[in-house]
């Protein structure tokens, strides 16, 4: 099927046919043939994240995740390695939130190959004592300069003030410094044997490959996976929400600038509303240099060194958030612009240059991201996990174009608060 991407004064022609097939075990595979490149992607998740952790064990997925790379049955690390990197491929296994991802890239000539040993990786990973511990370390160490960065300071604090470490969106899902020396070998290897499970799985494969021939690779490799646990609950919790303004600072003395994070909880990515926010925060801080933000509190105003907001959308509320480097004696000044500005957006409705800009960038970007075998596979996987249907690409740019100054302001009002926010400031500011 071809699908038209219509954009102002042009028409944009892009073939979305794929092809869509269940393995026996229930994980979705959906495969788009490209045929003008000669490589091939590969993105897949199952259920379950750093959700699944608890307030103890933070960093638990992420851990996991990371060491599964580590060994297989069939392969040590190196052996892993010296093969991918022999073929000029990679494979990957991360973890999220709420989903554990995989994949990797190859020349299509190699695509069994990479499965292979994707599959070893899913399904048989040993998790050597000697990759834990090098492992443990890299984690540590890179916890150790996040906690030497006021940016990441102040999201972690700002998300601890927003949801509370009772709520997997609250916590670090990389852990902490307290969390990942606690966890032993054991720890991860009962939470891949009682979490990891192809129940409501995807992947996508996206290159110069034959759609059947790779739902016959794909089932070969993972289609009897059948582990003897049920598959992990998922369920995202609503975070209790804010009575009052909280703030925290973590007094960094050190440095030269303080970072801040202000902001309250957004739409899921399947609430009506979250066009018309993602819209809305595209005007308020990601245009050009940061939107409005960065137009007044950085270049107008000078007190902020960047300044923007950012709006994700999730399976769970995730945060809508602004966020700016200051200079320390600048700090109550900023805040007070940002301040303004969410005020200013809650109550007054964009203009109309504003909302057309803005739906011309998000428009404009998804013929860029069509170019790229990763870029399709990432939009498609997208569209699975949330079931925005086999048409959401092709209904994109209207869903956007539709969206009105009214409901801007409206989703504004509803999501964001001038009295009402969490607050996190990191740096040398008291």
């Amino acid at each position: 099927m071809q699908h038209v991407l219509s954009q102002p004064g042009e028409a944009i022609t892009v073939d979305l046919t794929f092809q869509k097939y269940t393995l026996a075990n229930g994980i979705s595979l959906i495969v788009k043939e490209n045929h003008h490149a000669q490589s091939v992607v590969v993105r897949g998740h199952v259920l379950g994240g750093a959700n699944l952790d608890g307030p103890e064990r933070a960093g638990l997925a992420s851990f996991t995740a990371n060491v599964m790379r580590r060994g297989t049955t069939r392969r040590t690390f190196a052996q892993i390695n010296e093969t991918i990197e022999s073929v000029g491929a990679s494979v990957y296994v991360n973890s999220g939130r709420y989903l554990t991802g995989f994949g990797g890239k190859s020349l299509a000539e190699d695509f069994e190959l990479l499965v292979e040993i994707m599959a070893d990786i899913l399904l048989t990973p040993t998790f050597p004592p000697e990759e834990v511990e090098k492992v443990r370390g890299q984690t540590i160490t890179g916890l150790k300069e996040a906690e030497d960065s006021p940016r990441s300071m102040a999201g972690r604090y700002f998300r601890e003030l927003l949801y509370g470490l009772d709520h997997p969106y609250g916590r670090s899902a990389n852990g902490t410094l307290e969390s990942i020396p606690r966890l032993s070998r054991d720890d991860l290897l009962a939470f891949y044997q009682q979490t990891f499970h192809p129940q409501d799985g995807a992947v996508v494969v996206v290159g110069d490959v034959n759609s059947q021939a790779v739902y016959d690779t794909l089932e070969a490799a993972l289609g009897q996976w059948q582990p003897g646990h049920p598959p992990p609950e998922i369920d995202v919790p609503e975070p209790a929400p804010l009575a009052e303004k909280v703030r925290y600072v973590h007094a960094m003395p050190n440095k030269s600038q303080a970072d801040l994070v202000l902001g309250t909880v957004g739409p899921r990515r399947l609430d009506a509303d979250f066009y018309a926010a993602e819209v809305g925060d595209t005007i308020l801080g990601q245009l050009g240099l940061g939107g409005r933000i960065g137009l007044n509190v950085r270049d107008k105003e000078g007190m902020a060194y960047y300044a923007r907001t950012s709006l994700s959308g999730n399976l769970g509320p995730s945060p809508w958030t602004i966020y700016a480097g200051v200079n320390p004696a600048n700090v109550d000044r900023a805040i007070d612009l940002i301040v303004a500005e969410v005020r200013r957006f809650r109550t007054e409705p964009v203009n109309e240059q504003e909302l057309a800009d803005a739906k011309a960038y998000l428009t404009g970007t998804l013929p860029l991201q069509l170019e790229s075998n990763e870029g399709v596979a990432s939009l498609l996987l997208e569209s699975h996990l949330y079931n925005l249907g086999d048409d959401f690409i092709a209904r994109y740019p209207d869903l956007i174009n539709a969206v009105t100054a009214e409901e801007i302001t409206a989703a504004a009002y509803k999501y964001l608060n001038d009295e009402v926010y969490a607050l996190a400031i990191a740096g040398p500011y008291t």
